[in-house]
């Protein structure tokens, strides 16, 4: 399958996934499982900043339309699609990455630098989407408790997505 085809599948699965399953699951208002940036984080290594950009900016205006929320999921998506080079190059080791694969992966990133490189770009996520949320500081410790649990649980859902998905070479 081509890697253009598998993008618009991911972009629309877990669009779906998100607006239908994962958004009507909360945990005592602290707890969002957000799936959807990993479409963002999953996209080919050598693609453009730009392209990253309009991708992300896509996939948070698509998951706005559905819930009303006025682009903050396409802020959060553009930042962490803005940072996304800038996280690779420096979890890269001195080379490059060597393999086949052209996507970031635990295959081709290592378990330990694919975990870094997520759990730095979900915090990130989360970091500019609850605020946006909430638009209050006002009770500066819950909200940096939710940012923290709902960073966790969404990288508790990528790492499974990666280890159900995604075939060891």
């Amino acid at each position: 399958m081509s890697i253009l085809l598998r993008n618009i599948i991911r972009f629309v699965l877990l669009l779906l996934l998100q607006v239908f399953v994962l958004n009507r699951i909360q945990l005592h208002q602290l707890v969002g499982f957000n799936l959807y940036m990993l479409f963002v984080l999953l996209l080919p290594f050598n693609m453009p900043r730009p392209a990253l950009m309009l991708l992300g900016f896509f996939m948070g205006l698509s998951l706005d339309s559905f819930m009303n929320t006025m682009g903050i999921h396409a802020a959060a998506c553009v930042f962490i699609a803005y940072l996304r080079p800038f996280i690779i190059n420096i979890l890269s080791p001195q080379g490059g990455f060597e393999t086949t694969q052209k996507t970031p992966s635990m295959t081709s990133m290592g378990v330990s630098q694919f975990l870094t490189y997520i759990a730095i770009l979900v915090f990130l996520h989360n970091l500019v989407y609850f605020p946006l949320e909430v638009f209050n500081f006002g009770n500066f410790f819950y909200l940096l408790l939710k940012i923290l649990l709902s960073a966790a649980a969404s990288i508790f859902l990528i790492v499974l997505y990666e280890l159900l998905f995604f075939s060891r070479k």
